[in-house]
């Protein structure tokens, strides 16, 4: 029988959250580099070298891979020999953990939990409480896996019911192009398979945490129905051509991992998650002797990628015309320098409800020819303009967006993945463009931030209106103002040229 104490819990947790906020796994920095080593697409290539460049240097820098840091998650299983030194519960114990670890001053991680989930939505300031899912087994010991989940991947979750009859390989593809770029492909696909219908769920999350191994298995052969259910999903998802950020290419997934359980003979529920560019997990075990010790990745395990902008066009936004932005075609990099503001789904619903009663935006807010940024920012530390600064998925902003513009002439929006087809339509109707940077890198991106203040609505924390100096940030033309979106264009293209003159995605 072992003693856990509730202090060595916490530093745990606290400790291991840290990590992940800024470490990489060693097995997905190798499957990232092998995507990057054999990828033919060249938006593509380019947006796998920037996670590969911002993972780097965010080991380097101790600071978030992604501005979303997530919700935490954690996977319990709590040895029948094992006692405590508290009467807290195990929820109130990570809770604390995580408490201390997006409150840490040296890093401090964005807090995006609100509660309640609908109506006033009020962040709880410290990313409390975390979903936690216990399980009491054999032994003496206290086994935990952690992981940090952003909104972007969370939000592309998917659950159905099939008839026992019905083929998992024919609903995943069918899946997979309806997901959009949102979850920042490439990235591990996770599929629950039986149970009951929450229980698939659950599976499919905890298939997520499991090693990258599909090219050992492949390279061996599949000993099970499952593993070949795993080869080819892998296979034939890469060859849809979605590609890193949905630019299309033919890396889409880096693994497809798979956990079934018993179900009745009448069902047959599947369950979808994937797992973002910024994959944040961990596993450790308590056994009474102190806190885990965590592996500290080597830094030679990265690979050196410098980046050639070269030909890249230079804008400045602060003197930018209409005229000019239609020049612009979809899949151009662009460097933008200049000022821009920053704003969200509250900060856009508020910004009309001040419109819609004829009153001026606050603080002098002032979009008339101007770009907006989709981004909730990592607090700044030492002398840092800004934390990681990464963009968040532009279709929430859709259903504002007509509006927003016929209101107060903005020209220009960036934020990562597709425009949904209401988003489109309204740059457009207007000469407007969408711009994207790359979810996952998101400490590079804040690399060409150089000041930043709050202009309006500060209580709403990271959905904030800041202004932001920029200079030679990277972005892809994602939507011209002809309305041709590089999100249907990409993936069609390499689709087509995967299915003519197959290319290796393995």
């Amino acid at each position: 029988m072992s003693k856990i104490r509730a202090k060595h819990l916490i530093e745990s947790v606290a400790d291991a959250l840290q990590h992940i906020s800024y470490y990489h796994s060693e097995d997905f920095v190798q499957a990232m580099s092998e995507a990057y080593e054999r990828e033919q697409s060249g938006a593509a290539k380019d947006a796998i070298a920037q996670i590969l460049i911002n993972s780097r240097m965010s080991a380097e820098g101790h600071r978030p891979i992604c501005q979303d840091t997530g919700v935490v998650v954690a996977f319990v299983k709590v040895g029948m020999n094992v006692q405590w030194d508290t009467d807290q519960s195990l929820q109130d114990m990570i809770d604390e953990g995580v408490r201390q670890a997006y409150l840490n001053p040296d890093n401090p991680l964005r807090a995006s939990v609100v509660n309640p989930p609908w109506g006033t939505r009020k962040n709880t300031r410290d990313n409390t409480p975390a979903v936690v899912h216990t399980e009491l087994v054999k032994g003496n010991q206290v086994d935990i896996t952690l992981a940090a989940k952003g909104g972007g991947s969370e939000n592309k979750a998917k659950l159905t019911i099939l008839n026992p009859g019905q083929s998992v390989v024919d609903w995943v593809l069918k899946t997979m192009p309806e997901l959009g770029a949102g979850w920042c492909p490439p990235g591990i696909l996770g599929i629950g398979i039986g149970g009951t219908p929450e229980k698939s769920i659950v599976l499919a999350k905890e298939a997520l945490m499991e090693p990258i191994d599909i090219h050992e298995v492949t390279e061996r052969g599949a000993g099970t129905p499952t593993e070949e259910l795993r080869v080819k999903l892998y296979d034939e998802i890469n060859k849809l051509g979605i590609g890193a950020q949905g630019l299309g290419g033919v890396t889409t997934v880096l693994d497809v991992k798979v956990k079934e359980f018993p179900t009745h003979a009448a069902s047959l529920p599947v369950s979808l998650i994937p797992n973002c560019a910024a994959t944040r997990h961990i596993h450790f075990t308590l056994d009474g002797s102190g806190p885990a010790k965590l592996d500290v990745p080597a830094l030679d395990a990265w690979p050196k990628i410098v980046q050639d902008h070269s030909s890249a066009r230079r804008v400045n936004v602060d003197s930018i015309s209409r005229e000019e932005i239609r020049e612009w075609k979809i899949g151009e990099t662009l460097l933008i320098s200049g000022k821009i503001l920053t704003g969200r789904d509250a900060a856009h619903k508020r910004m009309l409800e001040y419109l819609n009663r004829g009153e001026p935006l606050p603080g002098g807010v002032n979009l008339d020819g101007r770009f907006i940024y989709y981004v909730g920012p990592v607090d700044a530390v030492g002398d840092e303009a800004v934390g990681p600064a990464g963009p968040t998925t532009a279709t929430r902003m859709d259903m504002y967006t007509d509006e927003l513009i016929e209101k107060t002439g903005l020209i220009g929006m960036i934020g990562k993945a597709e425009r949904g087809a209401e988003g489109i339509a309204a740059i457009e109707r207007h000469g407007a463009v969408y711009l994207i940077a790359v979810g996952g890198a998101a400490y590079l991106v804040s690399k060409a931030i150089r000041s930043s203040k709050v202009l309006a609505f500060e209580d709403l924390g990271m959905e904030a209106i800041y202004e932001f100096e920029i200079e030679d940030m990277p972005v892809t033309v994602a939507v011209d103002s002809n309305g041709n979106s590089v999100h249907v264009e990409g993936p069609q293209k390499w689709r087509k040229i995967i299915a003519d003159f197959p290319v290796s995605v393995a």
